[in-house]
């Protein structure tokens, strides 16, 4: 088949792949490849056991693969062959040096960006998909263009706002695509080209373009929008659980004002994910680089709520467990940091697992799709105190507690009275997603303690 474009996207990731696939459906024309230097993660997007949980992701990829949709870890050829180049790498926030804690690791992307020009024998458009510091693709179009003979890259900004879970639905039916590009000529004919991509099934008053700044600064201002709503509820779920009111009460009062609205205001033990944190942090570190303390200060604050609710519910759980939770043996509901995924990054359960085994707990972890993850992220902890087990049932067995740690479908539907009869006496459950019904809980026999409204104890 003759393709009227070649897309390539480096990395295979979250962002990278579910993209490529939803392209690669909606364009058949359009020869689409995914390439990473991770083979194993290339040989399984080929299998019926893909590398990523997400609803939908299993139709999508079996629709195109093989037709207009294929994986390699050949990224050189790959490079060498496209028009436009989508980059999806890593970038995570630095452990070292300058910055370390706020600031994006950006090695990986450098990397990258010197490969892309080394294997380029004719012009590219390359676009920034990984979340990226503001004025990124400056850097990059100089990196590009350093010593390009008779080759010119046009640099791009097209920003995720991909939701973990309902991913497949947020490409397929985004609430806005947007494109960043330089004001120049040819920067808005690079923009019109990779419109032209979207254009096939996103309506084009959806499709946003901008200059190339706005369309980096949108991302971090939107997951940082985001967040600030979470802790700022988690706040007032931390009054309310003092003063006797109930933050869903509150969340729903105050979500009728329009000027509100209701998302994002669903107490809970905290956000997680490889987004939210990351890019507050990185948006922190750029208003102090850019002599801006009390914004950064103003920003830096999220992440302390969300990183202080996580230590409060254990503290919670301590407290009404008669102050000692050493030998005991407490059920963790879910470890994925939100429900249908199996993405374990920065979730509330990593922390709070780690601050159950310095309190010498014994912590059974279930989860339906994080177990491998959990292992993986809990391997540097004594494994003699805890245990990775499949069925919360069994989970339940034996335990001093039931903590709901993510907002599974499943959890809401399991017989709790089998489960209050498999556990030590007295029975407690700390509801940590606000998904049970504190009343009915509390009838079959539990001391239940949900965020944000009073508990219910039968001590």
């Amino acid at each position: 088949m003759e393709f009227v474009k070649k897309v390539l996207c480096i990395g295979a990731g979250y962002v990278g792949g579910p993209t490529m696939a939803v392209i690669a459906s909606k364009c058949p024309e359009v020869k689409v490849v995914v390439a990473d230097i991770n083979a194993k993660r290339i040989a399984d997007w080929q299998t019926d056991n893909l590398p990523i949980y997400e609803p939908g992701l299993d139709e999508v990829v079996k629709s195109a693969i093989g037709r207009n949709l294929f994986f390699t870890t050949d990224v050189a050829s790959a490079i060498a062959e496209a028009d436009i180049i989508f980059v999806s790498v890593n970038t995570p926030t630095k452990t070292f040096g300058i910055g370390a804690g706020k600031a994006s690791d950006l090695q990986y992307w450098e990397k990258t960006a010197r490969q892309i020009r080394e294997c380029s024998h004719s012009d590219k458009i390359v676009v920034e998909k990984s979340t990226l510091p503001v004025r990124t693709a400056e850097a990059m179009e100089r990196i590009l263009n350093a010593n390009a003979e008779h080759v010119h890259f046009d640099v791009l900004s097209n920003p995720e706002f991909l939701a973990e879970g309902t991913a497949i639905k947020d490409l397929l039916n985004p609430d806005r695509v947007l494109i960043g590009g330089p004001e120049t000529e040819r920067g808005r004919a690079a923009v019109e080209e990779v419109v032209s991509l979207y254009a096939h099934w996103v309506p084009r008053e959806r499709i946003l373009t901008t200059n190339v700044w706005s369309s980096e600064l949108s991302k971090l201002t939107a997951n940082a929008f985001l967040a600030q709503r979470i802790s700022s509820i988690n706040s007032i779920a931390a009054l309310c659980e003092e003063t006797g009111a109930n933050v869903e009460e509150v969340a729903h009062a105050i979500g009728m004002d329009k000027r509100i609205g209701p998302k994002f205001l669903h107490a809970s033990i905290g956000f997680g994910g490889s987004c939210f944190q990351k890019d507050i942090l990185n948006l922190v570190y750029l208003c102090e680089h850019f002599g801006l303390p009390e914004v950064a200060a103003y920003w830096e604050q999220v992440v302390s709520m969300n990183a202080h609710q996580r230590t409060r519910f254990v503290s919670n759980m301590i407290s009404k467990m008669f102050n000692t939770i050493v030998g005991k043996r407490i059920a963790l509901f879910g470890f994925a940091f939100k429900a249908d995924t199996g993405d374990t990054r920065e979730t509330p359960a990593l922390y709070v697992t780690r601050e159950l085994i310095e309190e010498r707990a014994h912590v059974v972890v279930t989860d339906p799709k994080a177990l491998d993850n959990a292992r993986r992220d809990l391997a540097d902890l004594p494994q003699d105190l805890i245990t990775y087990e499949p069925d919360p049932y069994k989970a339940a067995e034996g335990a001093h507690a039931v903590a709901i740690m993510t907002e599974w479908e499943l959890y809401k539907e399991l017989d709790y009275r089998r489960i209050y009869a498999s556990m030590e006496k007295p029975a407690f459950l700390f509801d940590g997603r606000n998904i049970l019904d504190v009343d009915a809980l509390y009838d079959i026999g539990f001391s239940v303690y949900p965020i944000g409204r009073p508990g219910k104890s039968r001590l």
